[in-house]
């Protein structure tokens, strides 16, 4: 624990030279032996690799089987078709897959370009990946860090730590030996600087004791390297559906073949028939299907500030159920914010001010002169802390420009981390007067007189008892507080040394980073709709705890955890304890990982969101990682499978409502593929055991697989959301595709599709006897047909068509009438009659297939209508 060693023993034990640095040729050597100043990262797969594996399914398997069968029995078309399914499919996965995993690679980039280091005694510029363990490095002001330093030396340096700490303001550096030898997290190791964070404000000194992947951002890099790949829900459910109907389908097929080897059938067209039978089985399209609705329900998230970059985590968003989001910037508004002010024995909320007030005006005017920030047309620089003082005279109308154009500085002592004051001389209304703003404890020792109701008075116990106990009320409340003293001397009296003694105390102003306004009724809805929200946060535990009870996260402190608490369990006993706390503090990217890994032990479907260096590794754990657009770093944005655009936790819980409605949408989908296929399975295995002609053609099947019921599947993956939605808790993370009564309606409408068909069947063969092939079409068209109008059905479980509005879904009313035209065109159209085996119907055979074809439609509504009076 370098933080806690003397710098002398330090420059000691890596042989180095604090006066002169290292020479050359050592740094050279020490170049060759250790490597480059950067990041490493795995070997990123080809696009081949990436297409090969897309297709490692057993669905996929049983798909080129058949295919290869279907062209050694040289029915081309059938193999071409399902070819063409398989090879869509991977170029959608290869195409998402390779915008992915860029984390790495962002990480590398962060690397500052050039670094000041010691080198034979001379100050020489490098480029940071030149940079070596030993080397003294000069840092000030706008520099970042080039690798980790132990600081040598450190004069009023901050440095802006923000992404590793989570804290909203720059951490302030020294190089004082901490004698403490606990473990320490990175934002108390106050004498050590990181790499790639950015000096603020300030000089120093430091010696490099880690470069490359031996940095705290190095260790973040290897976490995230180490991390592996999460299967969503939606991708195991798939899965695991592929391969039991792959089994089944190859199952059945064995036992139709020997059924018809023991009937005499022609060997080679019971062969291709059980091959129809496998194809009729497995949802072909299902894939294809699927990855279109996600890609549909992506671009409609983009118009709600929300970029998905993963396409199977629109489905896992709907099965959140545990947010566990960042504090900083994500739940606030990453900006200081002066809350309340105290003056005349008072704290009063900020809009509550009276400028007219002469402690008060004072009390804002001293703030804004003694002050280095700039704060204007919505741009800022300086510290977060000055800015806030600065914005609240702009609230007020009192301009720093114009309010320094006519109170000029004449004098000024800079702050010092030592003191924890800032003095200016201002010629103010006039008279030079002295301005100190700092801490607390650094005021009152310097203050002997305080101004209440226009009169200045001696500063005794008393009152000073009373502003000790407003500035813990302000501090209980987790605002930062900063106290204003001035006095007022003539001209001769301007000597640095005595600014600092004698002052009048004005008041206290108390900031915070505040919670946005809208988050508190975001978590509201979450609440409703069965979400916890967890607060992670680098910041101080009290801190954490006030924005927490504020937004509705937490009640008290007792459901709070510090990060020094979590280092005392071992994984087995916090994945115990974890549902006790709401809120983790003063955490490392380590113990984030820790928290998301204890959740989802739990069973949870866990997002986290986050915007800094320090988040990658728990987003990229989580079973969706969010990321902020705007103040998210690049290494968070490429760790995450969602990008906030506009940085807002409600859009959040807007993203949680899309994808819940989407992958209901995306179960109508697949119920209502599984039902067609199903029909069909039963209408061919039927007519076998019955020993029946085949009542379909395998190109019947396909066609009616791949495009006929496509288009209404698709239909209904963009069926209007359900604005009930939130109002129902998240589904069980390992609830059926088929849970509630979607198995039970799975079932009965494959049996209705198949007996419908079968009925077609037969009253062709009846109506034509001679012509098996008038028969087959008109079981062809009853298939298709009623498929279509059976899909109107599906789009609620349990509400009627009529009732969820007939002319919501235009698309899916779209779907049913192309699909009717386009079976009407292949059995009409010579060409396509031809290719397809299929007769043209009359008139009259259109009618009796039409009213068949509504038999499952006029069924599954009537359903719908009795569990209604039932319930």
């Amino acid at each position: 624990m370098w933080y806690s060693k003397n710098s002398d023993e330090i420059i000691k034990e890596l042989s180095s030279n604090e006066v002169n640095g290292l020479s050359s040729n050592e740094a050279k050597s020490r170049l060759e032996k250790n490597g480059l100043n950067k990041l490493q990262g795995k070997k990123k797969k080809s696009m081949f690799q990436l297409f090969l594996a897309q297709i490692n399914d057993v669905m996929i398997y049983i798909l080129l089987i058949a295919a290869i069968i279907s062209i050694a029995v040289k029915e081309v078309s059938d193999a071409i078709i399902i070819l063409i399914v398989i090879f869509v499919n991977a170029i959608i996965g290869v195409i998402q897959e390779s915008k992915a995993e860029k984390a790495l690679e962002a990480l590398k980039n962060m690397s500052t370009p050039k670094a000041l280091v010691k080198r034979d005694g001379n100050i020489i510029e490098i480029q940071s990946e030149e940079v070596v363990v030993g080397d003294i490095v000069i840092i000030d002001a706008g520099r970042y860090i080039p690798a980790d330093l132990r600081l040598i030396e450190a004069a009023n340096l901050k440095i802006e730590e923000s992404a590793f700490t989570g804290e909203s303001v720059p951490s302030e550096k020294n190089s004082e030996t901490n004698t403490d030898n606990s473990e320490l997290p990175i934002g108390d190791q106050h004498n050590m600087a990181f790499m790639s964070t950015l000096v603020t404000y300030g000089r120093g000194v430091g010696i490099v004791v880690g470069a490359g992947m031996n940095t705290e951002i190095g260790k973040i890099a290897k976490m995230l390297d180490a991390e592996e790949d999460n299967t969503t829900p939606l991708q195991k459910k798939l899965a695991q559906l592929g391969k039991t109907l792959g089994f089944a389908a190859v199952g059945v097929s064995i036992l139709m073949f020997i059924v018809s080897m023991f009937q005499g059938r022609d060997f080679l067209e019971m062969f291709m028939t059980s091959i129809s039978l496998a194809v009729a089985a497995i949802p072909e399209g299902l894939p294809a299907i699927v990855a279109i609705v996600l890609a549909l329900g992506v671009q409609r998230m983009i118009k709600e500030n929300a970029i998905i970059r993963k396409l199977p985590s629109v489905e896992t968003l709907g099965s959140v159920n545990i947010i566990c989001s960042d504090k900083t910037g994500t739940l606030t508004i990453n900006k200081m914010t002066v809350k309340k002010f105290f003056v005349d024995g008072t704290i009063i909320d900020l809009d509550k001010i009276d400028i007219n007030n002469k402690e008060a005006k004072l009390l804002v005017d001293g703030m804004i002169l003694c002050n280095d920030a700039t704060s204007k047309d919505g741009k800022q620089t300086g510290d977060p802390t000055e800015v806030a003082l600065i914005e609240v005279g702009n609230k007020l109308n009192i301009l720093k420009e114009d309010l320094t154009a006519s109170n000029k500085r004449i004098n000024e002592i800079p702050f010092d981390s030592d003191r924890k004051l800032m003095t200016t001389v201002n010629n103010y209304n006039n008279k030079n007067t002295v301005f100190t703003k700092g801490a607390i404890d650094s005021i009152l020792k310097i203050s002997n007189k305080i101004l209440i109701n226009n009169e200045v008075k001696e500063f005794t116990k008393d009152e000073k008892d009373n502003v000790l106990e407003a500035s813990n009320k302000m501090s209980d409340d987790a605002l930062r507080v900063l106290a204003l003293a001035y006095k007022e001397i003539d001209n001769n009296n301007i000597v640095v040394n005595n600014l600092e003694t004698d002052l009048i105390f004005v008041g206290l102003m108390g900031m915070i980073d505040p919670p946005r306004e809208e988050v508190k009724s975001s978590i509201d809805v979450s609440k409703n709709a069965g979400i916890r929200t967890i607060m992670i946060t680098g910041d101080h535990k009290n801190t954490a705890v006030a924005i927490a009870k504020d937004l509705g996260i937490a009640e008290d402190i007792s459901e709070a955890m510090a990060g020094s608490e979590i280092d005392t369990y071992s994984d087995d006993e916090f994945v115990k304890i974890i549902n006790n706390y709401k809120v983790f503090a003063r955490v490392s990217p380590e113990h984030k990982v820790k928290i998301v890994k204890a959740f989802k032990a739990h069973g949870n479907i866990v997002s986290m969101t986050g915007d800094g260096v320090n988040d990658a590794p728990s987003l990229k754990a989580a079973d969706i990682g969010v990321a902020m657009g705007i103040t998210g770093t690049d290494v968070a944005k490429g760790a995450a499978d969602m990008v906030l655009t506009d940085d807002n936790f409600t859009t959040i819980v807007k993203a949680v409502e899309e994808g819940r409605n989407i992958f209901n949408n995306i179960k109508k989908s697949i119920i209502f593929l599984l039902s067609c296929n199903l029909g069909e399975v039963v209408a061919l295995f039927v007519a076998i055991l019955l020993n029946w002609p085949t009542p379909l053609q395998a190109i019947h099947i396909l066609w009616v697989n791949l495009i006929t019921d496509s288009f209404p599947a698709l239909s209904l993956g963009v069926d209007p959301g359900d604005k009930g939605v939130m109002d129902l808790p998240p589904k069980a993370p390992n609830e059926s595709l088929f849970a509630g009564r979607m198995g039970i309606l799975l079932i009965i409408n494959g049996i209705l599709i198949g007996a419908t068909t079968l009925i077609a069947f037969v009253l062709g063969e009846k109506l034509y006897p001679d012509s098996l092939k008038h028969a087959q079409t008109m079981a062809f068209v009853v298939l298709s047909v009623s498929q279509l109008f059976y899909s109107l059905s599906m789009r609620n479980e349990r509400k009627s068509i009529f009732q969820i509005g007939f002319f919501k879904n235009k698309w899916l009313l779209a779907s049913i009438a192309f699909g009717i035209l386009l079976q009407f065109a292949i059995i009409t159209i010579p060409f396509t009659a031809s290719i397809f085996k299929v007769y043209s119907l009359s008139l009259y055979d259109w009618g009796i297939v039409i009213l068949i074809s509504l038999i499952p439609f006029v069924i599954n509504e009537l359903i719908k209508v009795i569990f209604k009076s039932k319930k």
